[in-house]
């Protein structure tokens, strides 16, 4: 089957590759299954054998995921179990995303203990399922998965093991499309990742256009766009006036003269006003 449409999100590292070691089987997908690596860094997948088709790394400082692809779009990954002559999962139409940090609940707590950065995915911060729905987006514009998920995001560990409540049947999980978990997915594979994640969250902010409410900015974004715009200062203009022996205030300090110039002008208007009054009675 030729793959089709678009096969690398932009902007995401292609420096841990491994689509030429492991060929995998090309397909066209319709659903995308989800993993936590339950760790805080980029892991090694033992050279890609057992590597998703992109891994997704909180950049905490810049408030967003740095994404790394690891396999074409359409292109089997490798990071579910996949028994001969069972449900063939790791090439079911489905691309695989690893999300860096854990939803186990004891492992958020010792981490949180340890001073150690991470996200705990299922209270993951609003940045962060931004970032996730601006992939799942994309995936939706370029190859056509539905924004929807039917499935049950069950919290770890309840959600783990093979006869778990909320992992699909064979001939269910063959006709699935949409947005699942690893805890979904049945043959053998018993891992609950990636918990209670608020899948919910991420559709409707995939599914939401630039005009709804859902896609404007958070708190958080407009604090720090209005840091770096009053902390801007544009080079060659600071140089020429330095050279001039004047200095153009910065934003901040402009806006907050600026305010101070209109009250006392304000004021003086104001008596003015008051004067002319005096003399007309």
């Amino acid at each position: 089957m030729p793959k089709t449409g678009a096969q690398r999100y932009p902007g995401a590292s292609t420096a841990y590759w491994y689509g030429d070691r492991y060929k995998g089987a090309a397909m066209e997908i319709n659903a995308v299954v989800w993993h936590t690596t339950e760790g805080t860094t980029l892991p090694t997948y033992g050279g890609g054998a057992a590597a998703p088709t992109l891994t997704a790394v909180p950049d905490f400082a810049a408030r967003r995921l740095r994404w790394y692809q690891h396999f074409d779009i359409e292109q089997s990954a490798r990071a579910l179990v996949d028994r001969a002559g069972g449900v063939t999962t790791n090439r079911n139409n489905l691309a695989q995303v690893e999300l860096v940090g854990t939803c186990d609940p004891a492992t958020h707590r010792r981490w949180d203990a340890a001073g150690r950065a991470h996200i705990f995915w299922p209270e993951a911060p609003d940045w962060a399922l931004r970032e996730v729905a601006a992939f799942v987006r994309w995936l939706h514009v370029n190859h056509g998965v539905p924004l929807t998920s039917t499935v049950t995001w069950r919290p770890y560990p309840a959600s783990y093991g093979q006869q778990a409540p909320q992992r699909l049947s064979s001939s269910a999980f063959n006709t699935y499309t949409g947005h699942l978990g690893h805890q979904h997915v049945p043959e053998g594979n018993d891992h609950g990742d990636p918990g209670n994640f608020d899948m919910a969250r991420v559709l409707r902010y995939a599914g939401a256009t630039q005009e709804e409410d859902e896609m404007a900015l958070s708190d958080q974004d407009i604090d720090r766009i209005a840091q770096r715009v009053l902390a801007y200062r544009h080079k060659e203009t600071d140089e020429k006036s330095k050279a001039a022996g004047r200095r153009i205030p910065d934003v901040y300090g402009y806006i907050a003269r600026t305010y101070d110039a209109v009250v006392s002008l304000t004021a003086r208007v104001d008596k003015l006003a008051d004067r002319l009054t005096e003399k007309e009675s």
